[in-house]
């Protein structure tokens, strides 16, 4: 599919859809990371006053942290991001973090992210038994009974692709004693209530950048009592769990940001629901044919930020390509694994057809998204789509 110059050579306002790889960095975020890197620069592991001075910021960023998610302060720990906290609880909850064990059985599904799902298949080249779960049309986990030698079971909670809440704290009262459960959150804290300890998981990950925080800090909370093998050694902070020091700027800057987003919620929640709702309603005018993957328009188990939508007689590249001439950031699912040319596991998962997944679109919302901005985009994407049929 070709681009009509006559559609693109004009000036336009840059549209951003894309909030589920990346969001803007929050004012209150840039600021506490400042203001730490300012005040509390010193090592949060040393005696002196520098030190101490970290120590506090760092601590204070943890309570916080556990505050706004329902875990205690002892059960956070800060990573480099949701990449390296989902492989630390998979590889950390069954004992594979440095040295081999003998094979056990894992359950997961193909709508896992990409950093939980290679992990898995890791596990699955080492011996270990893998149990994948399938998926039903809308894009929900359809679990099958747990076998008692299972140990380790993982959910997100809600997916990065189609938006689609899983059934995790069902999951979590079924499992048998010996099983734990990892939750993927990297796409619903901030965006969706999050609580730890009502949600029934053993772990569970989040990564900041993803709700206003700065790139390069994350959190494994770890539930009081569970022995994880840690992924790296040389190190006491963290109880062991993460040695290195602490990225206390970081930190403070995710903690700053968790507070405003969950501050901020409910407010955030229902304008992002409408605005899914919105281009919804505008693609079906202006872009025709075009078919709704996962939970459909005002379900309760659909994250409001994330709408997938299919544009059947276009082929998703060329589409993403028209769309960036005309200043519309969107992607065709998880940015991790935005440079593979193969269809989208999570559709292909829930078994939509061929000319469907093949032409698949995620647009996804920030509060700073505003109405008029989804209609603009809803017109440059109906050119884009109707070209690309060659209309």
């Amino acid at each position: 599919m070709a681009p009509v110059a006559a559609d693109y050579n004009r000036v336009m306002a840059p549209i951003y859809l894309d909030h589920n790889a990346t969001t803007p960095l929050l004012p209150e975020a840039a600021e506490a990371v400042r203001r730490a890197e300012a005040e509390a620069w010193g090592n949060p592991s040393s005696a002196h006053a520098a030190g101490r001075q970290a120590r506090r910021v760092l601590e204070d960023s943890r309570e916080r942290v556990a505050a706004a998610l329902g875990a205690h302060p002892d059960e956070v720990t800060f990573t480099g991001g949701a990449t390296e906290a989902n492989n630390l609880a998979v590889f950390g909850l069954v004992g594979e973090a440095l040295l081999p064990r003998a094979p056990g059985r894992v359950a997961a599904s193909h709508l896992e992210h990409p950093c939980v799902v290679e992990p898995v298949r890791r596990l699955a080249a080492r011996g270990w038994a893998v149990e994948w779960w399938p998926a039903d049309s809308r894009g929900v986990v359809q679990p099958a009974p747990v076998h008692p030698d299972t140990g380790l079971v993982c959910v997100m909670l809600a997916n990065h692709e189609t938006g689609a809440v899983q059934p995790v704290r069902d999951i979590a009262v079924s499992l048998p004693p010996g099983a734990a459960l990892h939750c993927d959150a990297a796409q619903a804290v901030g965006k969706l209530p999050v609580n730890f300890r009502a949600l029934g998981a053993t772990t569970l990950a989040a990564s900041a950048h993803k709700f206003g925080g700065p790139k390069g800090v994350g959190v494994l909370l770890v539930r009081r009592g569970t022995v994880l093998h840690p992924l790296l050694v040389g190190g006491h902070q963290q109880g062991g769990r993460r040695p290195g020091t602490e990225p206390v700027a970081l930190a403070a800057g995710m903690a700053a940001a968790l507070d405003h987003a969950v501050r901020n919620l409910d407010a955030a929640r229902a304008k992002l629901a409408a605005l899914r709702a919105r281009l919804w309603e505008r693609l079906r005018e202006v872009a025709a044919p075009v078919v709704l993957n996962g939970p459909e328009v005002g379900a309760a188990d659909v994250m409001p930020a994330t709408l997938n939508v299919s544009f059947p007689g276009c082929r998703a590249d060329l589409l993403l390509m028209a769309l960036d001439l005309a200043e519309v950031a969107c992607s065709a699912g998880s940015a991790c694994s935005s440079g593979s040319l193969l269809p989208s596991p999570v559709l292909r998962a829930m078994g939509v057809p061929d000319d469907v997944l093949r032409s698949a679109v995620r647009f996804s919302f920030g509060p700073g998204v505003e109405f008029a901005d989804v209609d603009d985009a809803a017109g440059r994407i109906g050119s884009a789509a109707r070209a690309g049929r060659g209309g």
